[in-house]
């Protein structure tokens, strides 16, 4: 599959800001992803904590130190990696990304979750082909991984692709949330008869789906005006 790069290497969520998809793939580690044979000294987990404050008071560059010295005190303690690529990717330095991605999926024996933030780091560093491939490892790691399905579907869509980028949403999500993420996509490209024609299938797949009306109305609105 041959992609072409369209938008700017800038940090993007996940799964696109408001969608349906109430809990944003890649975000959350599953409790397997950190299983050890035992616990990491006392001084990495210092650091460790030291630097989910730090995060958690937006000072990324502190968050990253920390966490890079809790990672280094222990090169298996997978939660300062987990962290520490969550950083990286948002303060755009995305070779330390990729980097500190395949040190987690190393120290976490492949977990598809790391491939699926390892995928996502390679996309917004400019590099679809090599995401593509991460996602496909995740997949073949976890064929039910959703962090993994999304992520590659919302990157198919991304790319113009968006029969394949359908079935791979629809894999882990219901038809109108599938739906729901694909509109989401192409509003935030500016593609606005796509979005509508999207919010609308939603909204036939599911007429509860009050977020989807509201989009659609909102657009609706901003095309007559």
């Amino acid at each position: 599959m041959n992609f072409k790069m369209t938008f700017a290497s800038v940090f993007l969520v996940a799964c696109v800001a408001g969608c349906a998809h109430k809990n944003p793939p890649g975000t959350n580690p599953t409790a397997t992803d950190f299983d050890q044979a035992k616990e990491p000294p006392i001084y990495a987990q210092t650091h460790f904590a030291a630097g989910q404050l730090a995060e958690s008071q937006l000072r990324l560059d502190k968050a990253a130190q920390q966490y890079e010295s809790a990672a280094n005190a222990d090169p298996n303690y997978a939660e300062p990696l987990y962290r520490l690529g969550v950083v990286y990717v948002q303060l755009q330095n995305y070779p330390k990304a990729i980097e500190t991605w395949n040190k987690y999926i190393k120290v976490t024996k492949g977990a598809a979750n790391g491939y699926s933030n390892l995928g996502f780091a390679e996309e917004v560093a400019g590099d679809p082909l090599a995401a593509e491939g991460a996602y496909r490892k995740g997949i073949a790691k976890d064929p039910s991984n959703e962090a993994c399905h999304v992520n590659f579907g919302l990157m198919l869509a991304r790319h113009n692709h968006p029969n394949e980028a359908l079935l791979q949403l629809q894999i882990v999500l219901p038809p109108a949330q599938a739906h729901y993420n694909l509109a989401a996509v192409y509003e935030s490209m500016h593609r606005l008869d796509q979005a509508k024609a999207e919010y609308a299938k939603a909204l036939d797949f599911d007429p509860t789906l009050d977020d989807a009306r509201s989009k659609l109305a909102s657009l609706s609105t901003a095309s007559e005006d």
